[in-house]
């Protein structure tokens, strides 16, 4: 259990405290939290200290998307109402020969959030998919209901200029954009397969960027030997950037790309439709879900050569962007943030 920022359910946890202050105290508790953050989210081990006060007619909120016993026994033992909040839980198969520890961690986590089925109040799933997962794992009545996001908020940040003259400097033609974690479960190595078959066969001037934290050494590592094995030199790997650097891809991005097997919900999915970038995704987990009619989905078990032909199309063909364009910016209404917090403040009784 991690607070830190850029994090999606992070944000939306600070979103949730906001709710739940409108009607009295709020804090926000977590097992690591990064230092940025320290302000705003206390560590679990001061529970006691910070809320010494608490009582069996309050409630805790768990956000839940790994596994952590400490976390578990600490839920067991207080006496607050518990409501479980599922972003879901990431398969370990794909995280297990680069970090076994933490693929451990999310095998367990599974098993954990069945422990705590007899404990939990209220189940609520930011996805219909998330909710099938915990109906899998024997819960009942289980609410759904949208994150609080604000899919547009990079357009009020300026773009870094530097940034903004790099990327104009060395990109000519058509790029691709990828926002994300560099993790196993997030196939980027998918799109790189994917951009090979582009910048080969269907347009030698095309750009791929995949931006986003470089969690797992290792797995970056191996990415990166990918790009430079296949001699993908338009192909980058940025590493975690500042909002506005971020800014300033999705100014000049022209497709926005993800090939991952697992998610929850997928914010950046949203962002790129506030920017009016068409997307291609492959179509698992809540990707559908999330994308609607908005984006061009290629099925799981189709290769990168579809991929890459979706992602040309995308790309290059002025109608097909003008739709999926019209698409997403019609998609976007059913994420309003005012609507969602409407939503979540009937459903905690705030």
């Amino acid at each position: 259990m991690s607070a830190s920022t850029g994090d999606a359910v992070t944000n939306f946890a600070l979103e949730l405290r906001s709710l739940y202050r409108e009607g009295g105290e709020s804090e926000l508790f977590s097992v690591h939290v990064d230092p940025a953050l320290l302000g705003e989210v206390h560590l679990l081990r001061r529970y006691h200290e910070v809320a010494a006060s608490a009582a069996a007619g309050d409630t805790i909120v768990y956000h839940a998307s790994i596994g952590n016993s400490e976390v578990v026994e600490f839920l067991l033992s207080r006496p607050e109402r518990l409501v479980l909040v599922y972003h879901n839980v990431s398969p370990p198969e794909s995280f297990a020969p680069y970090e076994p520890a933490f693929a451990a961690l999310l095998r367990g986590g599974r098993d954990e959030i069945a422990r705590l089925r007899p404990r939990v109040d209220l189940a609520v799933a930011v996805s219909q998919y998330n909710a099938s997962d915990l109906a899998a794992l024997g819960y009942r009545d289980v609410q759904v209901a949208p994150l609080i996001i604000e899919p547009d908020r990079l357009l009020a940040v300026e773009p870094d200029p530097v940034m903004r003259h790099h990327i104009s400097a060395h990109v000519r033609g058509p790029m691709a954009l990828f926002v994300g974690q560099l993790l196993p479960h997030k196939r980027p190595e998918l799109l790189v397969e994917a951009f090979h078959i582009v910048s080969t066969y269907l347009e030698p001037s095309a750009h791929l960027v995949l931006l986003g934290a470089r969690r797992i050494p290792a797995f970056a590592a191996a990415l990166q030997r990918q790009i430079v094995e296949l001699g993908l030199a338009n192909a980058w790997i940025t590493g975690a950037l500042s909002d506005t650097e971020v800014r300033a891809y999705f100014d000049r991005a022209d497709v926005f790309v993800t090939a991952s097997d697992h998610e929850g919900f997928c914010v950046p999915l949203l962002e790129a439709m506030s920017f009016g970038i068409p997307v291609v995704a492959r179509g698992t987990s809540a990707v559908p879900e999330t994308l609607g009619e908005a984006g061009l989905i290629v099925p799981p078990d189709d290769g990168p050569m579809v991929f890459a032909e979706a992602w040309a199309m995308a790309a290059d063909d002025a109608a097909t962007r003008a739709e999926l364009i019209a698409r997403g910016r019609a998609r976007l209404h059913g994420f309003e943030p005012d609507a969602a917090r409407a939503r979540w403040r009937e459903l905690v009784a705030v």
